[in-house]
């Protein structure tokens, strides 16, 4: 079993920053891929960035070279440093685990999800 739970969001105007945080609990966390996802009111949960267990990491085209996805397993955390924010980065954004190493992109690949933190990017 994996817990998470995310902190960090709030209210940013654009062009702004934040830096969301994933606190994982679990023995096991070095085994796990981490993503973040998104979701804004009315649209399907996105992909926004992950990082394998080795450190790996990917991001969704839209904040490539923006968003930065780092993992401290010593505390057991995932931090997602979000730059240059703008007004459609604004949703609700959740942690999640995922056990396997493909896929890893799609949300109904992971395992555990945090509760979400928002974020609103005013123009």
């Amino acid at each position: 079993q994996v817990q998470l739970v995310e902190s960090g969001g709030g209210l940013v105007q654009a062009g702004g920053s934040l830096r969301l945080s994933c606190a994982a609990s679990g023995r096991t966390f070095t085994r796990y891929h981490m993503g973040w996802f998104r979701q804004a009111p009315g649209k399907e949960r996105e992909f926004v960035a992950l990082v394998r267990s080795g450190g790996a990491t990917d991001y969704a085209v839209p904040v490539q070279g923006r968003f930065t996805i780092s993992r401290d397993n010593a505390n057991q955390t995932v931090n997602l440093q979000m730059n240059r924010l703008k007004p459609e980065d604004t949703a609700v954004y959740f942690c999640a685990a995922a056990g396997l190493n493909y896929g890893l992109v799609l949300s109904r690949t992971y395992d555990y999800w945090g509760q979400g933190t928002q974020v609103t990017v005013s123009s």
